[in-house]
């Protein structure tokens, strides 16, 4: 038994769910693993997030306090102890958006306002003190992750990344710098349930929140409607960013080139990190998921207010086609310690 399995029970016993059953629910790609638990016809969830790792219960229980307050649906806390890395949660269920729609595709539509108006709902309130506020620079920084890594795992080779950050940087400042909100930052369907118990914005679920901080107000609406894991079609693309600019009362024209910058920065990075899942966490599968994310990249370059940034990534990112893949797969796990 390992040590953690020990810690862990022990924290069930203390929290009354010692006698649960348990079952491990999927992960994903954090450090943290998530068990179902059933105990006389109840059910909880066990986040373990070991000490040390980016994973922190104390900060993900306080943006879960946070969102509940607002009226929105984070599972609720039940028990906590954060010097060992485990909270017990409400179980909010398996009506995962991403399933649901897979199962009937008219869903979307719906599904994406609900998820929509939960944005609005988080702009138009008050914030939690001290959260991260990264600078446009940062943001920039970000992304040059796909020259450490993607670049790296395709060509053998990193990039000087001077030029590349200050382009994206300049454009983060002329078109994605704005009043900061609170962003959520991995919002997407695969973070999203359905609770359709509930009543407006507390019919969204919401998961995988712990590294929230402040942001730019488009951000998880592109993290929404470009999504690394599925194609959002493009009508309920078209008609989210209506919905959006209507409820914050900006021009869709005016918005347009924040959307795609933050879309462009957002895909840059999003191929980094599953570059280095791929080569340092030995994560094979996230290879796949490449190629749309390219395509989603491609589509925000193609903004006239992006050209600068279109003809660097032009001159130094090659796309992942079959053969870029197989060299990016084939060096799984190869780079454990880089």
């Amino acid at each position: 038994m390992t040590d953690r399995k020990e810690l862990s029970k022990r924290f069930l016993v203390t929290a009354g769910w010692g006698t649960s059953d348990r079952w491990a629910l999927a992960g994903d790609a954090s450090d943290r693993r998530y068990d179902r638990l059933s105990m006389e016809g109840h059910s909880a969830v066990l986040m373990d997030a070991p000490p040390g790792t980016a994973e922190d219960t104390a900060t993900f229980a306080r943006i879960a306090r946070h969102l509940a307050d607002l009226g929105l649906s984070p599972p609720a806390i039940y028990a906590e102890d954060h010097e060992n890395g485990f909270l017990l949660l409400e179980d909010l269920g398996d009506g995962l958006f991403s399933r649901l729609i897979a199962h009937d595709p008219g869903l979307e539509g719906a599904l994406y306002a609900g998820a929509t108006d939960v944005l609005l709902a988080i702009h138009n309130s008050p914030t939690p003190i001290d959260l991260p506020d990264l600078s446009a620079r940062e943001w920039a920084e970000a992304a040059a992750f796909v020259l450490s890594w993607y670049v790296f795992a395709v060509s053998g080779e990193e990039p000087n990344s001077a030029e590349f950050v200050t382009v994206l940087e300049e454009l983060m400042r002329a078109y994605a710098d704005d009043p900061r909100v609170m962003i959520l930052r991995d919002y997407h369907a695969e973070n999203l349930l359905w609770l359709p118990d509930r009543h407006d914005v507390a019919r969204v679920g919401l998961l995988d929140f712990q590294l929230a901080q402040m942001g730019q107000p488009g951000y998880d609406l592109v993290s929404l409607l470009q999504d690394a894991r599925r194609d959002v079609s493009a009508e309920t693309e078209a008609a989210m960013i209506a919905r959006f600019c209507a409820g914050k009362g900006i021009d869709p024209d005016v918005f347009a080139p924040s959307y795609a910058t933050l879309g462009a920065q957002r895909a840059l990075r999003i191929l980094g990190v599953f570059a280095r899942l791929c080569l340092k966490n030995g994560k094979g599968g996230y290879v796949s998921l490449m190629p749309r994310v390219w395509t989603q990249l491609q589509r925000n370059l193609e903004h006239p207010s992006l050209t600068p940034l279109a003809e660097i990534c032009s001159a130094l990112l090659p796309e992942p086609d079959p053969e870029a893949l197989e060299r990016i797969g084939n060096q799984c796990g190869r780079y454990a310690h880089r």
